[in-house]
């Protein structure tokens, strides 16, 4: 498991942003609009934004690609997202993107991870989570089946870090079917968890919305969910109703689909009144 307690960041701001895409394959232009989206949520006061799952690239095989070259000291997707955090003074929960190193730095020899960084207001790489949970599925759609383990190996460590919004618990898309990871995030006193998501549209339509509200009921915490939103290509739509859900499960606010910004304010004595009113994690029986 991975916290962070040494240095902790004083709740300063609680304005936070959930990014939607309809990211496609081309990375440059992917970035371009990242980067408009970005600067959309700092504009609109947000102090930390979290982009979407695959926000680079969406492509299998250019995420091996990709992948391989992560593990350079120059790679190119790395070095927007701390760029993009220092322009701005913004906070930035990088979405996901293949790495082909585990944390350690040891060399992933068959398969990468799908990696989410966070990047402070002065573009200092804080945490790193990889994606635990791989989506291997058939879906009723045009894709029909999913193999994310086959070029994907999973992580292994729960991440929870101190951010100006509170204690952010860390996860991505098919992780949000596995409420035991959301209870150890909890456990480590998370405030609020980061989703970054690619849900087909398929399955987002029958649960995206039952379980972002049921991972934050369950825990007491915010839920902010960036997804893919739209047709990214010819076989692949993605759901997208990017939201801000609260500790009492209300949505705040919500894109249905293509671009756009969801802002919401994370109020901790709004956190504090809810769990004193009803404290259910005290009433657990294990």
């Amino acid at each position: 498991m991975s916290t962070q307690r040494d240095n902790p960041v004083k709740w300063q701001a609680s304005r936070v942003a959930a990014i939607q895409m309809v990211s496609t394959h081309d990375i440059a232009a992917n970035l371009n609009e990242a980067a408009r989206l970005l600067k959309e949520a700092a504009d609109a006061g947000a102090s930390i934004a979290v982009l979407p799952e695959n926000f680079a690239v969406l492509a299998t095989k250019q995420m091996i690609g990709c992948g391989r070259r992560e593990a350079e000291p120059d790679n190119v997707i790395r070095q927007f997202l701390a760029q993009q955090a220092t322009e701005l003074g913004i906070w930035v929960v990088g979405g996901s993107l293949p790495i082909a190193a585990r944390p350690d730095w040891s060399t992933v020899t068959d398969r990468v991870r799908a990696c989410c960084y966070v990047y402070d207001d002065r573009g200092r790489e804080v945490a790193r989570y990889d994606k635990i949970h791989l989506f291997d599925a058939t879906v009723e759609d045009a894709q029909g089946q999913y193999r994310e383990s086959d070029t994907f190996e999973p992580g292994e460590d729960v991440v929870v870090i101190d951010t100006p919004a509170g204690r952010l618990g860390m996860a991505i898309c098919y992780d949000l079917r596995f409420p035991e990871l959301f209870r150890q995030l909890r456990e480590q006193d998370a405030e609020w968890v980061s989703l970054p998501s690619a849900f087909t549209w398929y399955t987002g339509d029958a649960h995206w919305h039952a379980l972002i509200r049921a991972r934050a009921i369950e825990n007491q915490f915010w839920l902010v969910a960036a997804a893919q939103g739209g047709q990214n290509s010819e076989r692949r739509r993605t759901y997208g109703h990017s939201a801000i859900v609260d500790p009492w499960g209300r949505i705040l606010s919500e894109v249905d689909e293509g671009p756009g910004v969801v802002v919401g304010e994370l109020d901790r004595e709004t956190l504090k009144d809810i769990r004193t009113r009803m404290p259910v994690w005290e009433h657990r029986r294990l």
